[in-house]
């Protein structure tokens, strides 16, 4: 195949992926989502809007939006957040604008977010939604890692873990399930489901004038 073929294979246009990762906290899900950030420059991520304080490291507009609770309200209110939840009397939720522009410009973009941003996402962009729940390998693992976070206080870990078993309840919903044994491998599980997504034949929407190329 010449350069020149194989170049014009690749430029198929394309609607961008909305990769949504969940999982319950500790099993997994951030870690994932930033080892396929780091491995796949071009997937751009979505900066979320919260209302809780910095952790130490955290940047303003990296990390997060971090906003007032009552301005949080009014980005809800206004339609400018996507999906939003209160989680532990936190608000999350992401902005909607930069995710409609990403998208229709081709670009993938990668979500950890709660089950419940998970169901108000694909309402919102049915079409665009490719979603991966991450399961621990045993509540007692789950709690172990938890417990390794120097950052949690003890009774934010039992406030977690109470509110596993019912964000573990919602698994049915997601397309795809990896349990995270080995990070490695949930990692290249993930990265699999993504691919998938990206050639899924509705979503490859220059693919019909690529063909007609091929003449006959």
């Amino acid at each position: 195949m010449s350069n020149a073929a194989s170049e014009q294979g690749k430029g198929i246009k394309r609607r961008g992926v909305c990769f949504v990762i969940s999982a319950p906290s500790g099993a997994g899900k951030s870690t994932i989502a930033n080892a396929l950030r780091a491995s796949e420059p071009k997937l751009r991520h979505s900066v979320s809007v919260t209302t809780r304080q910095p952790r130490p490291g955290e940047k303003e507009g990296v990390h997060y939006h971090f906003r007032t609770m009552e301005q949080f309200e009014e980005m809800a209110a206004n339609g400018e957040l996507l999906e939003w939840a209160i989680v532990f009397g936190r608000g999350y939720g992401t902005p909607r604008a930069p995710v409609e522009e990403a998208l229709n410009a081709g670009h993938d973009m990668v979500f950890d977010i709660d089950w419940q941003g998970h169901q108000q996402i694909r309402k919102a962009l049915p079409d665009d939604v490719v979603s991966l729940f991450v399961l621990p390998p045993s509540l007692a693992e789950l709690e172990r890692r938890l417990h390794s976070r120097a950052s949690d206080h003890p009774d934010e870990i039992a406030r977690r873990m109470a509110a596993a078993r019912d964000e573990i309840s919602h698994w049915r919903e997601f397309d795809h399930v990896v349990v995270n044994t080995e990070l490695d491998r949930a990692i290249f599980e993930a990265r699999a489901v993504l691919t998938a997504g990206r050639l899924l034949t509705r979503r490859q929407t220059g693919l019909a004038d690529f063909v007609q190329t091929f003449g006959g």
